[in-house]
This record gives C-alpha cells, structure tokens and sequence, in this order.
C-alpha cells in the first residue's frame, strides 16, 4: 500500500478505534507505545540511585531516555483517531462523550491506586521493598487519607501516570475549537504553525541560557516573552505544548512524506539519533551539575522538547509506511487494552522491581523483566476488567 495510508484512512474510516476500517500502524503505534510507557516507568527506579550505583543509573536513564516518544505517539494517535470530526457533531456532545469517558477511569483510579500501593507496601513482600522511589514506612493511614482527596487538585505520587488524563481533557477541550482549521488550511500554513511551535520546543533550553547571558529576570522571575509573578501566558503560550503534536498529526495524515526510502533513511534515522544523544548526554550533564536534581534533569526529558520531537517524528513517519491495512488479530486485540494498562500498570512497577531485585543480575535484564511483569499483569487485569460491562467503563 502506498504512504498515504493514514491520508485514506481518515478519509474513509469511522474515527474510533474499535470500529471497523482501522489501520494497521494505528494499532502497532499504540502496542509500541503503551511498552514503551510501561518500560519507561520500570526505569525510574534505577534512574533513582543516581550516583549510589552509577552502573544502574546509567542503564535506566539510557533505556528511559529512548522511551520518551511514548507520551507523545499517544497524543498523535488521538489525533487521528478522532479527528476530523463530524461536521454536524454539536461541542457539547463531544465534550460529553469524551471527557465522560475520562472521568470516570480517571476517578477510579485516583482511588484505587493509592489504595492498592499503600496495601502492597505494608504487605510483607513490600514492606522490605527495596525501591529509592520512596520511604515505605511513610505509607501510613494518614497518608493514604490525604492521597484519597487530594485527587481533586492534582495527581500524585501513587498515581503519576494520570498525569496524562489530565492533560487529555485539556485536548479535548480545545481540540473542537481548532479542528475546522487543521483539517482545512493549507499545507503550508500548516507548515507556518509548525515551525512556530518548533519554537516554543527550545524555550527550556532558552531558560536555561538566559542567566549565563546575563538576564536577571523579572524581580526574581526567570520567566520569558512577557511571563512574570502575575502573568504566566508568554508569547508562545497558545501555541505550545501537545497541541503541537495534534498539528502534526493531522500535518502528516493530509501531506505523508512523498520521500523515497534511502531519503527516509537518511534524513529520519539521523534524527532520531541524534535527538536520543541529546536526551540521553543531556541527562549526563546535567546529573554531573545538579546530582539528583529534578527541576533540571527532567528538561531533557520534556515530552515537548526539541529532541523528543526528534525522536518521535521518525517513528510515526516510518510507522505511516506499513503497507497493510489490518494488523495481526492479537495486536488488534491487545491495542485495545492498552489504555487500561496505561491506568494500572504503575501499581505493578513497584512489585516488578521488587521481584527482579536479585543480586548480580545485569540491570538491563532487570529492567526488561519488571517491565514484562507489570505489563502482563496489567493487560491480565485489564482483560478482567472488559469481561463485564460496568468494570469496562473503568477501562476503556
């Protein structure tokens, strides 16, 4: 089949993944990315001895650095799975159907992950747990009480992956208002947004630079392009963050890449190459300035980083080549688990870290092994979960 698989697809085929006429890197793209979630979680505990094991750190922070396309193939896949939408679709009714959808998932898990985690840390496997995540003896009842409310401002530790159901109801809520323009405007003014965006994608590094170039900020405030204490909306606010990814998406469902294959090869493969480097070597760096210092390692690891993007933009432009229309039935079958294993599988990181913790063993298996436990676990549960209809709802 030719490139413009996508193109026809979203011409021809309803926007909702569970029903008939769905591509095949549609359902690839989504396997990929729920594995790559899954391992990049898994890495997060070695990437958490920093300097105590640098032998660990290492090995998770370059395992986790090549998963950070996984966030952002998510939101791609979103993208062209609903849109464009139907003409007649009224704002309300999408609002209803999908951030409906959302919230329910999103109030479970809030509950029962924490739930769930305080039990398995006060269990006697994980009250010996041995992951620098966490302090386990602070996993106390007054603890859990406040984790069990404090869902209504915000995520929390035991519940980090909803992070992105979050984000989710904001596309939602945006994505109506735009859509009549991506699916309408022209390639190269679609080009123009995206090149602005490209942007916004080098102000952390800009943050970064600004106080060796001499800026002292706004009475203390490091903020840019007209943000200070009382006003966070920059210049590039409205063009920043996931809704790129969503522009892109669309960009390369109307336009695929015309590009001959060695072109492919060698314009994409250098890429994402290079972008890993600058994910991976920038975590280094910044390790060796600031050890153990969040605020300035996850700058490299931004989802909506250049060198994400550098990563992420070769996958789904190789993905967009396969040439059938229909994956395997099992992958069909298990991309319609994933969102379900995205929403529990964080409970089972803590007990696959734990039962891959055996000296000697190389940190790479180790890794590899825990990640294989929680995702089969969390895609047993999920499987549970869809054989009734109300559970379904919690998953789906």
């Amino acid at each position: 089949m030719s490139s413009n698989n996508l193109s026809d697809f979203a011409a021809s085929a309803p926007p909702h993944l569970n029903r008939a006429g769905r591509l095949a890197c549609v359902d690839i793209l989504r396997v990929v990315a729920c594995v790559m979630v899954v391992v990049s979680h898994g890495c997060d505990a070695f990437v958490g001895q920093f300097d105590a094991d640098r032998t660990m750190f290492l090995t998770g922070m370059s395992i986790g650095s090549l998963m950070r396309p996984s966030v952002p193939l998510f939101v791609m896949m979103t993208a062209i799975l609903i849109m464009p939408l139907k003409p007649s679709a009224a704002l309300g009714d999408f609002y209803r159907r999908r951030i409906g959808r959302i919230i329910v998932p999103l109030i479970f898990w809030s509950l029962a992950l924490p739930l769930l985690i305080y039990f398995y840390f006060n269990s006697p496997m994980g009250s010996i747990s041995a992951t620098p995540l966490v302090d386990i003896t602070g996993y106390t009842p007054e603890q859990l009480g406040d984790r069990l409310w404090n869902w209504v401002f915000n995520f929390n530790f035991d519940t980090i992956p909803l992070w992105y159901l979050y984000m989710l109801v904001g596309l939602y809520l945006i994505i109506p208002v735009i859509d009549g323009w991506v699916n309408g405007a022209s390639k190269r003014d679609l080009q123009i947004f995206l090149w602005v965006w490209v942007i916004t994608l080098l102000l952390p590094y800009l943050r970064l630079a600004a106080p060796l170039l001499g800026y002292t900020g706004n009475y203390g405030n490091l903020g840019l392009l007209g943000e200070c204490d009382w006003n966070p909306y920059g210049t590039f606010y409205y063009v920043s963050g996931f809704i790129g990814y969503v522009v892109l998406a669309r960009y390369l469902v109307r336009f695929p890449l015309e590009w001959s294959n060695a072109r492919m090869c060698g314009v994409l493969i250098p890429m994402f190459i290079v972008g890993y480097a600058i994910t991976f070597g920038g975590y280094v760096m910044f390790q060796n300035y600031f050890p153990g210092d969040y605020a300035y390692l996850e700058i490299v690891w931004y989802f909506c980083g250049i060198n994400v993007v550098m990563m992420t933009f070769p996958m789904i432009a190789f993905m967009q080549r396969i040439k059938t229309k229909t994956a395997p039935r099992w992958v069909s079958q298990l991309a319609g688990l994933t969102f379900g294993i995205y929403l529990c599988h964080y409970l089972f990181e803590f007990v696959g870290y734990d039962l891959m913790n055996i000296p000697g063993l190389a940190p790479a298996i180790r890794i590899v092994g825990a990640a294989l436990f929680s995702f089969v676990a969390a895609a047993a549960v999920t499987w549970l979960f869809k054989l009734t209809r109300p559970t379904s709802r919690l998953v789906s």
